[in-house]
């Protein structure tokens, strides 16, 4: 595996969980692979479990760690050709890209959307110029559009917790201060499309994912309705991803405090239990009482971000 992106860059779904599972049971089962090899982690962006749980999935494999804050400690890197570099940006990224490449084995980047320009944005240019020019191995910690190893958790969780065989999971946006990114909506409806489950998705109007990654999941806009017999729900905000109303693009068209979820929400659904990327901002996301009930699934959701990143690296170990 050469790079990873999407869902199907991992192949068999239910292999990859299978993998995780036994990965599970033994998280040192394959730490030779990784021995004299190492692996470069690239933030453009804050972290925290993306950070840590991807530094302790390179430890299990045995794997050499270096972290680069791009914009902490390094020089200012300029990501745009025919830009005349005559500001404080001195190095461009296409300078940088080979040479970083020549101190790792594997390279991981996490950058955002800069959700000004959508179509630069769904471009990933980022993300691209690494794989075309580093000659590495090249996964996403995150992207302008897509976060794999965070859905990839999120289907390990899942699968950890069905009681039937096709459950009905709704993913339902909710309120936020910030306008924030698709990234991790994309991925999850892209994810769960790829796997046998009754999806459905629920928004105001205005907030309708790209058809790339909802695909032919029903969309609801009554919430209540929408979360009618779920057995997972899954909320997150992101701002209008311009499909619709491409002039809105990266804004917040609503504040409206009635889609956080609460227990009258939870309410309606098949016990369901509730899921959410982290960090979440209480009493807008999400009620304390939800968030801190016993169907509450964001802890060992979190704790799978370090399962799905051992698989991922392991499968790229293994393409070296």
């Amino acid at each position: 595996m050469k790079t990873f992106l999407h869902a199907h860059d991992l192949g068999n779904l239910e292999q990859a969980l299978q993998e995780a599972k036994e990965i599970k049971t033994d998280r040192y089962r394959y730490e030779s692979l990784g021995h004299h090899k190492t692996v470069l982690l690239i933030f453009f962006n804050n972290s925290l479990r993306t950070r840590l749980s991807t530094q302790k999935a390179a430890r299990n494999l045995g794997l050499d760690v270096v972290v680069l804050d791009v914009n902490q400690g390094a020089w200012k890197l300029e990501t745009e050709r025919g830009v005349i570099m005559d500001g404080d940006k001195s190095e461009h990224l296409l300078e940088a890209i080979p040479v970083m490449a020549q101190y790792c084995d594997l390279i991981g980047v996490r950058t955002f959307a800069s959700l000004t320009d959508r179509q630069a944005d769904y471009a990933e240019n980022i993300l691209t110029q690494f794989i075309e020019y580093s000659g590495r191995p090249v996964f996403s910690m995150e992207s302008a559009t897509a976060h794999p190893l965070q859905a990839f958790a999120d289907l390990i969780t899942i699968s950890e917790y069905q009681t039937k065989p096709r459950p009905k999971v709704v993913l339902t946006w909710a309120p936020h201060p910030r306008a924030l990114p698709q990234a991790v909506p994309n991925s999850f409806a892209e994810w769960m499309n790829a796997t046998d489950v009754d999806l459905v998705v629920t928004h105001p109007q205005g907030y309708e994912l790209d058809p790339l990654f909802v695909g032919n999941a029903p969309v609801e806009y009554d919430q209540m309705k929408a979360l009618e017999g779920a057995d997972f729900v899954y909320a997150k905000n992101w701002s209008c991803p311009g499909v619709t109303q491409p002039e809105d693009y990266g804004k917040i068209l609503t504040h409206d405090l009635s889609w956080t979820i609460d227990e009258a929400h939870m309410a309606v659904t098949n016990n369901a239990y509730f899921m959410h990327c982290l960090p979440v901002r209480r009493n807008m996301i999400v009620s304390d009482a939800v968030i801190e009930s016993p169907r509450s699934l964001v802890i060992p959701e979190a704790g799978n971000r370090e399962i799905s990143a051992t698989v991922v690296l392991k499968r790229m170990l293994e393409s070296l």
